[in-house]
């Protein structure tokens, strides 16, 4: 054997025994600290669908919360939610009954193991029938249905559900309204297992041990976002790495540390690649995410089951008018002039909520008041304006109903909420008015 032979032969050998230490010493930190926030995006929700079923979630279940009793991220205190696990295959459906609603906005989102919307159930998508049965199957899937069921066909054989039912001015009918809203399965569908991925706080996100769950997170759930394929591939790739190999278990743990959180933070005031003016960052996607994975990460993380442009857009603010950070050491307030009260961008409501900057959740105060709407009657300027207030203590001029009270040294940020965006919040070109400090 010529001596070339046995080169080829020794490189190949020692080729198989790196196996894939020598295949992911290719991987870039930057490769890596993408594959990480691409594969976080997936174990928010992994996180989240723990969470639900040590609470008692049972598949194809609804559970019904009492108003304001949700407990993730930046919750909509409007509405009464109801949530369930839905699970469907080649011989069953799940059958969602929908009451009558005509006086007040109601939807019903479903939503993939990625946070994307599937589907939605309301008077929009379906205009000539939005009560009654709706079967949810999955596609290709040969199931004998009610006659009367509209067929709703999901890429996947399991979603999650969030039903919203708007309070309005008479909460205790739409509690009511809530409550009316059923599933039944048709058959008995395989359920699946759910993956043990880290259940972590959200102030103390994974290092390297994301990438012990990246295989069942990633085998579990299909990504239906095309073109993300390689990140996929990274992170298969990285997880086998760091398997059974110390130092580059220490590398990979460093580059999340030094690299991939920092990236993260960075892409955060823009919610990925969305446009921050007057202090507020509107996203350029929600709810479908096509290939801005950083940004459904993001969502996933501060703002959990968000749905789509159409049904609602949410802004996010942050800074005040010199671009400091919001804390409730201070006195701000957002003036909105007459031509451009938040009702004129809002076919059904608008709101405004304070949260802090850790875990997204609203803030405890005395006067135990969440968020300003039309519903704490909010008072107008003499010339049609309209003041919001967010400070410790209610300013002399604030009517009480234009004020939300900030903890005192509290650092917040503001979601600002449209539901059914008009005009400029429809089509991208508004902004709400910029924070003004006044002390």
């Amino acid at each position: 054997m010529s001596l070339r032979s046995v080169t080829f032969l020794l490189l190949a050998f020692l080729m198989v025994a790196g196996g894939t230490s020598a295949q992911t010493a290719q991987v870039s930190d930057e490769e890596i600290s993408q594959a990480y926030i691409y594969l976080l995006g997936r174990l928010l929700i992994t996180r989240q669908q723990q969470l639900d079923f040590q609470e008692g979630f049972k598949w194809n279940e609804l559970v019904h919360r009492k108003p304001g009793a949700v407990d993730w991220p930046n919750p909509n205190l409007d509405v009464a939610y109801s949530e369930a696990w839905v699970a469907v295959d080649e011989t069953s459906c799940t059958i969602v009954s929908v009451p009558e609603i005509k006086d007040r906005y109601f939807t019903v989102q479903f939503l993939n193991g990625w946070g994307e919307t599937l589907a939605n159930i309301n008077e929009r998508v379906f205009p000539n029938k939005a009560s009654g049965d709706f079967a949810v199957c999955l596609r290709g899937a040969k199931v004998e249905l009610p006659q009367e069921a509209i067929r709703i066909d999901l890429p996947v054989p399991h979603a999650r559900i969030l039903a919203r039912v708007a309070l309005g001015n008479d909460p205790d009918r739409a509690v009511v309204l809530q409550h009316e809203f059923k599933l039944r399965a048709t058959g008995a569908p395989k359920l699946p297992d759910i993956p043990k991925t880290p259940i972590f706080e959200l102030e103390k996100l994974p290092g390297v041990e994301a990438f012990d769950a990246a295989i069942p997170a990633l085998d579990s759930e299909p990504d239906l976002s095309p073109g993300l394929e390689r990140l996929q591939t990274d992170a298969r790739q990285i997880a086998a790495a760091v398997k059974d190999n110390a130092e580059e278990r220490k590398r990979v743990d460093a580059v999340i540390k030094q690299h991939a959180f920092s990236e993260l933070a960075k892409a955060g005031a823009t919610i990925g690649h969305g446009v921050v003016h007057n202090g507020w960052a509107r996203p350029g996607v929600v709810g479908e995410y096509g290939l801005d994975y950083v940004a459904r990460t993001l969502v996933n993380n501060g703002g959990i089951w968000a749905n789509v442009k159409p049904e609602v857009l949410y802004y996010r603010g942050g800074k005040d008018e010199s671009g400091d950070d919001l804390s409730g050491d201070h006195v701000y307030k957002v003036t909105f002039p007459k031509d451009a009260l938040p009702s004129r961008f809002a076919k059904y409501f608008w709101s405004v909520i304070a949260v802090d900057n850790v875990h997204f959740r609203v803030l405890p105060n005395p006067s135990n008041r969440y968020l300003l709407n039309e519903q704490t009657h909010p008072q107008f300027g003499t010339d049609g304006s309209l003041t919001l207030y967010f400070a410790t203590s209610k300013p002399a001029d604030a009517p009480d109903g234009n004020w939300l009270p900030i903890p005192k040294g509290q650092k917040f940020r503001l979601t600002f909420r449209f539901y059914g965006p008009l005009d400029g919040v429809s089509n991208g070109t508004y902004w709400p008015p910029a924070l003004v400090k006044l002390n």
